[in-house]
């Protein structure tokens, strides 16, 4: 069992605060994501969930016990890195057995281990090969593998696919999950992309500024973005807002909004295409961008920023079109003037 339990976590450098105090439960066997821009603290989190980071405040507890001052090596953790860290002179299977030997287990424990991770991971006709032999991906392949031979009761990834490309991304993707699935581990995944985040996680816990923003699921983050950076951070492309104090006060006026609304949010797809007299909006269509299983249109709406409209494969609009727009209440999302949801 593996259940992880942060409470009021720091870490400052110095006189800058780089967590500032993080409450979260991690359940056993759970996927776990944190997801972020850059500088947002996710990875340092990460390394002091490790062990690779000192706390400066706060307790770390895995099933109860207090981890802060147990090394890294005790507490039943293992880490996958952006960076494969191989031993370049070492096979295939030399590199995952590496850590076994280290430890002096048994040779005939370490076949065994070593086996069921290659089978695992799909690397039986390559176990005789070097580093420099293999691609990005099988390269990750063997760090993983290097990882589950410990039997650790919690894996840790540190943005694992970053160096590949996006084809590869996705396989990758799928066998971690996969992994998951098989092992029924904790896992705690960093990332900076929100697509990888939706697509693993059983929850996501979305970090600015060393402050957690939102936990949840993906459906949760994408539903009921709980402040206007969550609304605009999940979700491709991001969501359009709408400031009804100043620009779109109109808005106000023809719909039925909260005294206290003052941002209104749509995503691209909840937007529909009307006949002039249905319309909540104008816009002249800049740019129309064929994605192949959809369409963008990006439209300017007079004194205020671009909007994203997302539309079928087959629409006919053109650069210099003007469209009307309507949403359904039940699709825009409303905030407060702090930037927070409203009921």
């Amino acid at each position: 069992m593996a259940k992880l339990e942060l409470k009021g976590l720091k870490k400052a450098y110095g006189s800058v605060d780089v967590i500032k105090g993080i409450d979260l439960t991690i359940e056993d066997g759970e996927f776990c994501v944190f997801v972020g821009p850059s500088g947002c603290g996710k990875s340092t989190l990460l390394r002091m969930i490790a062990g690779l980071e000192d706390i400066t405040d706060g307790t770390f507890a895995i099933d109860g016990e207090r981890m802060n001052d147990i090394a890294p090596a005790k507490r039943g953790i293992a880490m996958v890195f952006q960076s494969y860290a191989l031993y370049p002179h070492l096979s295939v299977r030399e590199n995952i057995a590496f850590g076994l030997k280290v430890r002096k287990t048994p040779k005939a424990e370490i076949d065994s281990l070593v086996n069921q991770a290659v089978t695992m991971l799909q690397l039986e006709k390559l176990t005789e090969r070097f580093p420099r032999e293999l691609s990005g991906g099988q390269r990750q392949r063997v760090a993983i593998g290097r990882a589950i031979v410990g039997q650790p009761e919690t894996f840790l990834f540190d943005e694992p696919l970053s160096n590949l490309d996006a084809e590869l991304r996705v396989h990758m993707r799928t066998q971690i999950s996969e992994l998951h699935s098989r092992l029924k581990r904790t896992m705690i995944y960093v990332t900076h992309d929100q697509v990888e985040a939706m697509t693993l996680a059983d929850k996501i816990v979305l970090l600015r500024g060393g402050k957690i923003e939102q936990v949840g699921s993906p459906r949760d983050l994408y539903e009921r973005p709980q402040n206007i950076f969550a609304a605009q951070f999940i979700g491709t492309p991001k969501m359009n807002i709408f400031d009804l104090e100043n620009d779109f006060s109109e808005l106000r006026g023809r719909l039925n909004f909260p005294a206290q609304a003052h941002y209104c949010g749509v995503r691209p797809d909840s937007f529909e295409i009307v006949p002039k007299d249905e319309g909540l909006l104008a816009a002249s269509v800049r740019l129309v961008e064929y994605l192949g299983n959809a369409t963008l249109v990006h439209a300017q709406i007079d004194g205020h920023e671009p909007i994203i409209i997302e539309q079928p494969v087959d629409t006919q609009l053109k650069s210099g079109d003007t469209v009307y727009l309507s949403v359904r209440p039940s699709q825009m999302h409303i905030f407060g003037p702090d930037g927070n949801r409203l009921p």
